[in-house]
């Protein structure tokens, strides 16, 4: 679960509902300031229990390089909404979302970059794949070639089947019950602990299972996506528990992509060091 450093948005930044052809997206907004050459948009995709606000450190850095950034709760997740069904979390539903957001977004196709975190990453993928023709390039952050490593398909397994028949709080209780003493002791700030809380209760159970269920079964489709002609980045931190490291640089090399590994973080570079995460988005998007 991504942990943003804080949720109050910088100025740059606003709140709003993005209509689309699939419905409304809760979504975190922000351009870059007034005589700042505006150099392309962004749209981002958050991942598994995440939500718009896994990329609020990023947003000023971003829109101070020349950026406009779009950073989307998913259908299901946190203040998007979404049916209490699984069919509709498909990932070719997700990716069709994703498409719809692109859309209305309107930026023009050769200025508009995809980027997708963890789970994000496999449904971008797919959106891609599906068409390619609203982007400019894709970063796949900290995901992977296909499923989640063996250790993570078993707590996510846990999870589905806790999900299957508690309720949201209880899930919630039961896994906190799990966490390691030092959890507590960990940094986060009151206010965020809260927001994860109440991101948690918000998130519809089917998103979670529908969505948990690809992350174990999710089919290696690098070769596929190799045969895009789009320029890709695959970024990560240092250390990655859901995805060896290793196994994201040879994607990469798959992929003939280019990669970069960000100093400092793990799972959640935009959260853990946005600043050297931006910069290395930033330097991407502008020579894509």
């Amino acid at each position: 679960m991504s942990r943003p450093p804080f949720l109050t948005l910088p100025p740059c930044a606003r709140a709003h509902r993005l209509d689309t052809a699939r419905g409304d997206f809760a979504v975190h907004e922000a351009m870059p300031p007034a005589g700042t050459a505006q150099r392309g948009t962004a749209l981002l995709v958050p991942g598994f229990t995440g939500s718009k606000e896994d990329f609020i450190a990023l947003l000023q850095p971003l829109a101070h390089m020349g950026f406009r950034v779009v950073a989307a709760d998913g259908r299901g997740q946190y203040e998007s909404g979404g049916p209490r069904a699984e069919g509709a979390y498909a990932q070719r539903e997700l990716a069709r979302d994703v498409l719809a957001q692109a859309e209305a977004i309107g930026e023009d196709p050769g200025r508009l970059h995809l980027l997708g975190h963890s789970l994000g990453g496999l449904i971008t993928r797919a959106a891609v794949l599906a068409n390619r023709a609203p982007f400019a390039s894709l970063t796949i952050m900290s995901s992977g070639p296909g499923a989640i490593s063996e250790t993570q398909q078993a707590r996510t397994k846990l999870l589905i089947d806790a999900l299957l028949v508690l309720d949201m709080e209880s899930v919630w209780q039961a896994m906190r019950e799990l966490d390691p003493p030092e959890a507590a002791e960990d940094g986060t700030p009151p206010a965020v602990r809260e927001f994860l809380h109440r991101r948690w209760l918000a998130t519809v159970p089917e998103q979670l299972i529908a969505t948990g269920k690809q992350l174990i079964g999710e089919p290696d489709r690098v070769a596929e996506l190799s045969a895009v002609p789009l320029p890709k980045l695959v970024l990560s931190g240092v250390i990655d528990y859901a995805w060896p490291v290793p196994l994201m640089d040879e994607m990469a090399g798959r992929l003939g992509a280019r990669r970069a590994v960000i100093e400092g973080a793990e799972h959640s570079p935009g959260a853990e060091q946005p600043q050297p995460t931006a910069r290395a988005l930033a330097d991407f998007w502008q020579s894509a």
